[in-house]
């Protein structure tokens, strides 16, 4: 069996690693470099790294900080916001990531997996998603809608088939993220997650709610996830990374102990 990744992410706005709930009320806590050289050295499989104003303040993403976030650490390393072509695409994986991350502009441009994924490979093209709960409706018959412009703007757009359309395309990976359960440390949305992990064939990151170890065997075991973000639980010294893998390992569940 594959070991299950644990992943840190970096919420990045104005340079500067930043922590909300629900996509609100965000605080600074770090310099998202320094961070990202603990992470490395605690043990973190790979690095997230959103831009998290970007696409809603349609600027480019803060490429210099990717550069020196790549720089610091050896692992494999994500980054998203900003990216609305090939040519950001591009400019993100010559500046040292190995994953870029589509949320946004792939909502608004579905080619855009199709043409990453041809030109840079599908294991390169990872489909954010910012999925909010809602009623059941004709068009949303999951009851889970697409969210884009870092929560602001609701698309009326299906997240399952969403997630089963980007593989369609060419996505080599998802990170689902629940708006919901976003910074709540009251654990993932684990019916979401098993939902779209049950429906696609390709990994899917569960993202959003992590405030225990126990969170995280519940999500990558009972929601099928393949990887687990997390954030607030280690941001704030809650866990070390080594302690939330040996809780798993303890459990049973693969994990990489050491490097």
């Amino acid at each position: 069996m594959l070991s299950k990744r644990i992943i840190p992410c970096l919420d990045v706005r104005d340079g500067r690693t930043t922590k909300g709930i629900k996509f609100q009320n965000n605080v600074d806590i770090g310099d998202p470099v320094a961070m990202a050289r603990h992470y490395y050295e605690a043990g973190a499989d790979e690095l997230v790294f959103y831009d998290i104003t970007a696409s809603s303040d349609r600027r480019d993403i803060m490429i210099e900080v990717v550069r020196r976030v790549a720089a610091a650490i050896l692992i494999p390393f994500s980054v998203g916001g900003g990216i609305r072509n090939l040519q950001d695409m591009r400019a993100v994986l010559l500046a040292g990531a190995e994953k870029v991350s589509v949320n946004t502009a792939a909502v608004l441009e579905p080619d855009l997996i199709a043409a990453g994924a041809r030109d840079f490979g599908s294991q390169c093209i990872v489909l954010g998603m910012d999925v909010k709960k809602v009623e059941v409706s004709e068009a949303i018959p999951s009851g889970y809608e697409m969210v884009i412009h870092g929560g602001r703007t609701h698309m009326g757009i299906d997240a399952l088939w969403w997630a089963q359309e980007a593989e369609r395309l060419g996505a080599g990976e998802i990170c689902l993220n629940s708006i919901d359960a976003d910074g709540t440390q009251a654990g993932y949305e684990l019916t979401l997650t098993r939902m779209i992990s049950e429906a696609v064939s390709i990994p899917v990151i569960a993202s959003g709610g992590a405030g225990t170890p126990e969170h995280l065997c519940q999500v990558l075991t009972a929601g099928r996830a393949d990887a687990a973000l997390i954030a607030s639980m280690v941001h704030y010294g809650t866990y070390s990374i080594q302690e939330i893998k040996d809780y798993l390992h303890q459990r049973g569940i693969p994990v990489r102990l050491h490097w």
